[in-house]
């Protein structure tokens, strides 16, 4: 399968999605004026990715700051990864913050509480 990867902007998250180098990343912020447009390829390649998963995935989330639209996307990304664990495949997500970043810290224990996968919050100190 094809990587999905797009470069980051001031707006725009990194989104480096790669099975070979067992690679699937989010980062950056998350503030595009259409969030739906900006995810939209990555939920496609999602689609595919869902029928055939490698037997064990890492999704990590490593966001400075995303807005409400990015948030309702990020949980539609996160329903298709359900599809993963579902049929019996290893997934695990991991949601980076930073120590003081109390806001992040609760947006990831608000999606650890909605998400039917293994959700691991990890600190960056």
């Amino acid at each position: 399968m094809d990587a999905y990867y797009l470069e980051a902007t001031p707006k725009t998250s990194k989104l480096d999605f790669n099975p070979d180098a067992e690679t699937f990343l989010i980062s950056g912020r998350s503030i595009p004026e259409n969030s739906i447009e900006f995810y939209k390829p990555l939920l496609d390649w999602l689609d595919k990715y869902v029928q055939n998963p490698l037997e064990s995935t890492i999704f990590e989330i490593k966001l400075e700051y995303f807005n409400t639209s990015s948030s309702k996307c990020l949980v539609e990304i996160f329903r298709k990864l359900e599809k993963i664990k579902e049929d019996g495949k290893s997934i695990t997500i991991d949601w980076y913050y930073e120590e003081e970043d109390e806001d992040m810290e609760e947006s990831g224990e608000d999606f650890k509480q909605i998400i039917k996968v293994p959700f691991k919050m990890v600190e960056i100190k």
